[in-house]
């Protein structure tokens, strides 16, 4: 399983890009862009190179936590896995694309597409002295007519941009991609009751178009919960001393939540469920929140089933369960 934690050589990169920068005007210029973000819009406000390097160092941790967990799950189902080349869709500082290059060996070719100017700069800076993400292409347009001239590529990422276009445009940007994809599209979005509606959408759409779900749901069929509930799944990172001083944060670590669906051409091999929130371990049993090809289920594991009880107190929030017991 790959490290939530920023490579090493994107760490070294950041820290250079840092090198003379007033930290307290970084935290400022990150909280504006916070507030924007927060408030419904996008990286519009983004236009300078300092707004660019803040916008990185308070997001950069915690997106590539997300999107190195989702890649995780997607791999530990399909462990043969071994795409070629990423097409990194509203790439923004690259982050994707670092967490694809570490998840995944394979990747040779890297193609990133975003609208912004700022951050597309910051992402080739970030990447310029990399052994594997120095000849990576970043063409910068909107995403529609970007995807339309771009090449296809054995894996698309999108993270955490479908939320920046219109509700009209989000089916249609979802068909380009997955057309673009020639085997697996991962998308990953906040984990908030918007963003699981907009992966729920997506969803649905590809696979009326012969997508089939790798993870994180077990089945292809239709998503058993109901609102007010809704499938996020949470990830743990470190925080370094600028993240904190960024952020204005005193925890030496973040949780992140997020939501994510990665969609094959191929349907994969079924297993049995996907734990839907932390298991609650009591005296007598433990009790288990499972999405299941057969729909919602909550376990409840008895402690005189030894065998079965020791193996549901290994599991975590976000897991795939193989087997049972």
């Amino acid at each position: 399983m790959t490290s939530p934690d920023l490579p090493t050589e994107l760490k070294i990169a950041l820290n250079a890009k840092l090198q003379g920068v007033s930290r307290n005007e970084a935290a400022g210029r990150a909280a504006l862009i916070s507030q924007t973000y927060r408030g419904g819009g996008n990286s519009v406000t983004i236009r300078s190179e300092a707004d660019a390097l803040a916008y990185a160092l308070a997001r950069m941790p915690a997106t590539y936590a997300a999107v190195t967990a989702s890649l995780n799950a997607l791999c530990e189902i399909r462990p043969d896995f071994a795409p070629a080349s990423l097409l990194d869709v509203g790439a923004g500082p690259g982050t994707a694309t670092w967490a694809a290059a570490e998840a995944l060996p394979s990747l040779k070719r890297f193609a990133l597409l975003d609208a912004n100017s700022a951050l597309r700069e910051l992402a080739l800076d970030l990447g310029r002295d990399s052994a594997r993400l120095g000849n990576m292409t970043y063409e910068r347009g909107e995403a529609r007519a970007a995807l339309a001239n771009a090449e296809a590529a054995d894996l698309v990422v999108a993270s955490y941009m479908i939320g920046e276009t219109g509700e009209a445009e989000q089916s249609t940007l979802a068909e380009l991609m997955w057309a673009k994809a020639r085997d697996t599209l991962l998308v990953v979005e906040p984990g908030t009751p918007a963003g699981y509606a907009r992966i729920i959408a997506l969803r649905k759409w590809l696979i009326a178009l012969g997508a089939h779900v790798v993870a994180p749901c077990p089945h292809d069929g239709r998503c058993p919960l109901q609102p007010p509930d809704w499938c996020h799944f949470t990830q743990r990172l470190p925080r370094s001393r600028a993240h904190k001083q960024i952020k204005g944060a005193e925890l030496p670590f973040e949780d992140e939540k997020f939501s994510y669906v990665a969609l094959t051409r191929a349907p994969v091999a079924p297993y049995s469920a996907r734990v839907l929130a932390q298991p609650a371990v009591g005296k007598v049993e433990i009790s288990a929140k499972l999405c299941t090809p057969e729909g919602l289920v909550v376990t409840k594991v008895p402690r005189r089933a030894k065998a079965d009880y020791a193996r549901a107190r290994r599991w975590r929030w976000g897991d795939a369960i193989t087997d049972q017991g």
